[in-house]
């Protein structure tokens, strides 16, 4: 079994106004109760009618408020563990750009993967830290041609 297969894989239908809202006014109440209480608890209201507490730890709180915010945008979201490892064309749709690119960089040694028989793996942490870096790099080169169009007087 392919270790992409074990992770769950949910597309929600987009979030019509009312849903929204819903969503934003949780996300509010999640992040100001975190804001004022080191408590975790939330209370739930079920069909029935009643309201059980359940306890969750900070943590997974500000996890799930800063979810309900992306949602709220309409952004998707992807969940998968951290030590989940991709394949070279996931690791490229995922930093949109193309496998022969993703490669040259492994090789190059840029990008950490290993090797399983003759496939190569990109651990999820290895990938998120080599997308950071890259953006990173490019905010410094925008900066780098914006601090030479003001030199220039080119200021738009």
């Amino acid at each position: 079994m392919r270790t992409i297969d074990r992770v769950r894989k949910v597309a929600p239908p987009p979030l019509n106004a009312k849903d929204k809202e819903m969503v934003r006014v949780a996300q509010r109440c999640i992040m100001a109760s975190l804001d004022h209480s080191r408590a975790a608890a939330i209370t739930l209201t079920t069909d029935s009618g009643e309201h059980p507490t359940v306890e969750v730890p900070p943590a997974a709180l500000k996890l799930i408020g800063q979810l309900l915010g992306i949602m709220s945008e309409g952004h998707p979201v992807v969940l998968m563990p951290t030590e989940q490892e991709l394949t070279t064309v996931e690791a490229a749709n995922f930093l949109n750009v193309s496998r022969p690119f993703v490669i040259k960089e492994m090789e190059a040694g840029r990008l950490p993967h290993r090797k399983v028989g003759s496939h190569r793996r990109i651990a999820v942490e290895d990938l998120l830290a080599y997308a950071q870096n890259m953006r990173a790099q490019q905010a410094n080169a925008l900066e780098r041609l914006a601090d030479n169009a003001r030199e220039l007087g080119l200021d738009y």
